[in-house]
């Protein structure tokens, strides 16, 4: 990085120099505030060593102006009369840091190192928002793998054909978002989309529910009602879950979608449907027909077209687009600045497996920002389950002895001090168990 190091006292100046040049970086000294801003113009810095009692030009005032000029050039606030208030305030306008003198080099070399990853990462940021940039139009359904490529590209050729289509995906995958885009991007997206959820309902409700039915079909119809087959005429009805949808019903499903008609429950006249039908499920269906669960000719009718979502574990590529999509939209939802995520973040989250695909991301989102205190998303926003997975980058490596003897006190622990049952666990000879024990000095006591 380039770096300038603004303080009154030639010491500090050199020593700072000195320290950071052996770093890699690049350092400019400036004896006042004034002689900085002079050359602010002219010079493209990512960070400023400041100091806060300076002669003229005070460091509290040369921050602001910084912050005015040049918003992403980081700031770390050097006094020699450290407080809490102070450092509160430098934060808030804007500093990246700060730090007492006399200065500890370690410190600096940290500091130094924390603010290159912090620019690093806004860069990226920006980065990731241009990309988004074309992608906005797609709501949630973003992604430059080879496996949504081929998603969207059959969306396309889809959506103005006005045939059945058959989405088949793990849940959270996505699936109503693809049929709400075929729907928009058909000749019927001036019509209704109505979304009918087929798992864990009866024969007579289903039949109710998308047939509608007459005043007096049953006990407790008072009056007419309107399913949600005829309240979608002229658009597009999605049945979710369709491999839930019993074997009985789906014998009258297939006669509406040949037929084009349907009759309300209690009713002897049939009413003409202009509908287009998108069914999805996370079943593979044709193992559903195998094993006669699902109608064999419906399963034709409705796969005139399949579209496979793959699963958000198996598109690596565009979880990092994932991530500060939902990153911005819930910064912008709850009003908070929150920009970045913390280096540990972004590594647990690149590397989870995400049972819960896309829909499993966006919760855990929605839950950091809206817990984030600062600018950055970090492990302490994160479910416990997952902070659990990762150790503070500070924290120093141990020997394989202490490593062994946490564990053993773990299991015994687990066991009560149970030596027989603690000795299974481990797959040891009780008096191997029983040396070890000794030599870390572990009892119950």
């Amino acid at each position: 990085m380039r770096i300038a190091v603004v303080d009154d006292e030639e010491i500090v100046r050199k020593r700072l120099q000195k320290t950071l040049e052996k770093e890699g970086h690049r350092v400019q000294t400036y004896p006042s505030g004034e002689a900085f801003l002079g050359s602010l113009e002219g010079a493209s810095f990512d960070l400023v060593f400041l100091d806060v009692i300076l002669p003229g030009l005070g460091g509290m005032e040369i921050l602001q102006s910084i912050k005015a000029r040049t918003p992403d050039l980081e700031v770390i606030l050097i006094t020699g009369h450290a407080s809490l208030d102070a450092a509160i305030e430098a934060v808030k306008l804007g500093a990246f840091h700060y730090v007492s003198k006399p200065l500890r080099l370690e410190e600096i070399r940290h500091l130094t190192r924390k603010a290159l990853e912090h620019k690093r990462l806004l860069e990226e940021n920006r980065q990731l928002k241009a990309r988004l940039e074309p992608l906005q139009g797609w709501e949630e359904m973003i992604g430059v793998s080879p496996a949504m490529k081929e998603v969207f590209q059959m969306v396309r050729k889809v959506a103005p054909l006005d045939c059945s289509v058959l989405i088949q995906g793990e849940s959270g995958t996505g699936k109503e978002l693809v049929a709400r885009l075929i729907h928009r991007e058909s000749s019927r997206r001036d019509q209704p989309f109505l979304a009918f959820n087929c798992a864990g309902f009866t024969e007579e409700l289903i039949a109710s529910e998308l047939f509608g039915y007459e005043r007096g079909a049953f006990t407790g119809a008072t009056t007419t009602k309107i399913g949600f087959m005829e309240a979608a005429h002229h658009g597009t009805i999605f049945m979710d879950e369709i491999g839930d949808m019993p074997l009985s019903m789906q014998a009258k499903l297939l006669r509406v979608i040949q037929d084009r008609r349907i009759f309300r429950v209690g009713a002897s006249r049939p009413i003409q449907l202009d509908l287009r039908f998108i069914a999805a499920t996370n079943k593979e269906l044709k193992q559903e027909v195998q094993a006669g669960r699902f109608r064999e000719d419906l399963f034709f009718r409705l796969k005139v077209v399949e579209i496979t979502l793959p699963r958000l574990a198996d598109r690596p590529e565009d979880i990092p687009l994932l991530m500060q999509f939902f990153l911005s939209r819930y910064s912008h939802r709850f009003g908070k600045q929150v920009r970045i995520f913390n280096p540990d973040v972004r590594e647990i989250l690149l590397s989870y497996d995400y049972p819960g695909n896309v829909r499993e991301l966006k919760n855990l989102l929605e839950r950091a920002v809206a817990l984030a205190e600062g600018e950055t998303i970090t492990v302490a926003e994160l479910p416990p389950e997952m902070r659990e997975s990762v150790r503070d980058s500070s924290e120093p490596y141990t020997t394989l002895e202490d490593r062994e003897r946490e564990y053993i006190l773990r299991v015994l622990r687990h066991t009560n001090f149970n030596v027989g049952d603690t000795a299974r666990i481990l797959n040891l000879p009780r008096t191997t168990l029983w040396r070890k024990m000794k030599r870390y000095n572990l009892s119950k006591a």
